[in-house]
């Protein structure tokens, strides 16, 4: 009996309908123990787009804590699962539409150039 072991929940898979922050950019390995984007050495355009990557880091990591905890039944007010996940989808749509907006600039300025 001391060799049976319960394998624990992983909460670093990706949930069905919600696009992972990690999927989106191509980060390969486990996009949890990545270190916050340092922001010292950074121009203010990189700090922008770091600081809306760790938001959908914090906000990703609450919508998962949050489903374990309804999973597990520990949440008193299952209403909020969806509410983050909706604030997750919210937050990756506008980091996607910025990086978008960034290579259209960035496309229209190298071509300007030649």
């Amino acid at each position: 009996m001391d060799d049976m072991f319960i394998t624990p929940i992983n909460l670093t898979q990706g949930v069905g309908g919600t696009r992972s922050i990690s999927d989106v950019f191509g980060v390969k390995g486990n996009f949890w123990n990545q270190e916050k984007v340092d922001e010292e050495n950074t121009s203010l355009f990189g700090s922008i787009f770091g600081d809306m990557i760790n938001n959908v880091r914090e906000l990703e990591d609450d919508y998962m804590k949050k489903q374990y905890l309804l999973s597990t039944g520990q949440l008193d007010d299952p209403h909020t699962v969806p509410i983050a996940g909706s604030e997750l989808q919210l937050s990756v749509d506008l980091l996607v539409q910025m990086r978008n907006k960034a290579l259209e600039a960035y496309n229209s300025l190298i071509t300007i150039s030649m």
